[in-house]
């Protein structure tokens, strides 16, 4: 009966996925451009989410201050790219390299430290590294940042450039995806709902969280490095703590329990700062509204609610066959 359900659930949510996809790849030629920029930024805005989820959805970890991330992955391809002669592809590559690195340094510290004190710590080195871009007025632009930033002639179209960062999103969705139903996913969860017992069995807890950091960093850099591929810019503020908090809301918005959910909660936080914001310069209140009705209404995110809507007609279904 399990395998039917496993079998099922992997029916149930494959061809929805598969039919996205496909409305994703015609799209562009269909819209207008702003709406595939749009789309774009919603790509890299999930993606961000996504990895935070690793961190703090599956693993449990406080990770108040993942933006940074973000930015290190940036800026590294940014500056790479401006103030090197080196081949584009090894800034592509660099950004996540240099993002998980410093998610190995900084989660070397923070792992000894539990709870709140592991957000408190995390928050005060990563507001240290972005007080060195801040103030680095020769090397990083200080608050100006960097703009102007290359990118290959292949991408210098909206619509290259969407479908290129669409092809990375759905590589990293596939990956994490791996990775979240892996043994060492399994572990991980086990170590979020119960580190005590987990210890007890043998099991290392700092390792497993620090390694979960480090995979999350890396791809928080990946969309760092998207991020540049699409405005060509970067500055200061990817590195701030504000933008950590925007990501969290995203997790808690779409459902940090759920695999997809922060993908939802990114795209409802773009959406929102468009769309409303265009009408509007008072959007975060709406915002704010939404986040009390849900955290009343809807405690497990938007895509947690419609997966416990819908878990009972999947159960009735696989018994049924």
């Amino acid at each position: 009966m399990f395998r039917g359900v496993a079998k099922l659930v992997s029916r149930q949510w494959l061809w929805p996925a598969v039919g996205i996809l496909i409305i994703l790849l015609i799209l562009p030629p269909l819209v207008p451009r702003f709406y595939v920029y749009i789309l774009s930024l919603i790509f890299v805005t999930a993606l961000l989410a996504m990895s935070l989820n690793l961190a703090i959805g599956y693993g449990g970890l406080f990770q108040f201050h993942h933006g940074v991330f973000y930015g290190v992955g940036a800026y590294t391809l940014a500056l790479m790219l401006t103030k090197t002669s080196l081949p584009m592809w090894m800034g592509y590559i660099a950004g996540p390299i240099a993002a998980a690195l410093a998610g190995l340094i900084i989660g070397w510290f923070c792992v000894r430290l539990s709870q709140l004190y592991f957000g408190m710590l995390q928050i005060s080195l990563g507001s240290l590294i972005w007080a060195i871009v801040f103030r680095w007025y020769d090397f990083t632009g200080g608050d100006d940042g960097l703009h102007g930033i290359p990118r290959p002639s292949i991408l210098s179209s909206a619509n290259n450039t969407y479908y290129f960062i669409l092809l990375v999103l759905v590589i990293c969705l596939v990956a994490l995806y791996i990775i979240v139903k892996s043994p060492f996913g399994a572990t991980l969860q086990a170590v979020r709902d119960n580190p005590q017992r987990c210890a007890a069995v043998g099991i290392n807890v700092r390792r497993h969280q620090l390694v979960a950091i480090v995979i999350a960093t890396f791809f928080a850099g990946i969309a760092g490095v998207l991020f540049v591929v699409l405005e060509r810019s970067v500055f200061p503020s990817l590195l701030f703590w504000t933008l950590s908090l925007e990501i969290f809301i995203m997790c808690l918005l779409g459902g940090w329990f759920t695999f997809v959910g922060p993908m939802l909660g990114g795209a409802i936080m773009v959406a929102l700062r468009t769309f409303v914001g265009k009408y509007t310069e008072y959007w975060t209140l709406i915002l704010g509204v939404i986040l009390i009705l849900l955290i009343f209404f809807l405690p497990e995110g938007v895509m947690g609610y419609f997966l416990e809507r819908f878990k009972p007609r999947i159960k009735e279904t696989a018994e049924g066959g």
